[in-house]
């Protein structure tokens, strides 16, 4: 087999990983917001009323505190994901599929460069 075959050429993979950059900014910049997001609700303090109004007020801010630190959480993994593409762009394994040992197809790599699966490897996986 040709090794053009089963690694992608330095101009792809340099396409790939201005796409990860990209999403890398985008995914920090969310992030930071998430952030400074919780720190103000976390800096608005509580007054010490004990009406059953800030009771439910209580319980709502603390919901929305609890989505918003999984949406960060998301995100930091999202963003460990990516910088992990990078690294296996670095190392030359990028763009092959850790299921079936073939290429990736570059219009998934464009979609979610960060995968490290094919199609065809990821269905195989629901079975």
């Amino acid at each position: 087999m040709n090794d053009d075959n089963i690694r992608y050429s330095r101009e792809d993979l340099n396409e790939f990983d201005q796409i990860i950059q990209e999403k890398l900014t985008a995914a920090r910049k969310e992030l930071s917001f998430i952030k400074e997001t919780l720190n103000r609700s976390n800096e608005s303090g509580t007054d010490t009323t004990a009406s059953s109004a800030k009771v439910l007020e209580d319980g709502a801010e603390t919901a929305e505190k609890e989505s918003m630190n999984q949406l960060a959480s998301r995100q930091m993994k999202f963003i460990q994901q990516l910088e992990n593409a990078q690294i296996r762009i670095k190392n030359g394994t990028y763009g092959v599929c850790i299921g079936t040992g073939k290429l990736i197809p570059k219009d998934r790599l464009r979609a979610v460069p960060h995968t490290q699966h094919s199609i065809e490897a990821k269905m195989a996986r629901r079975d």
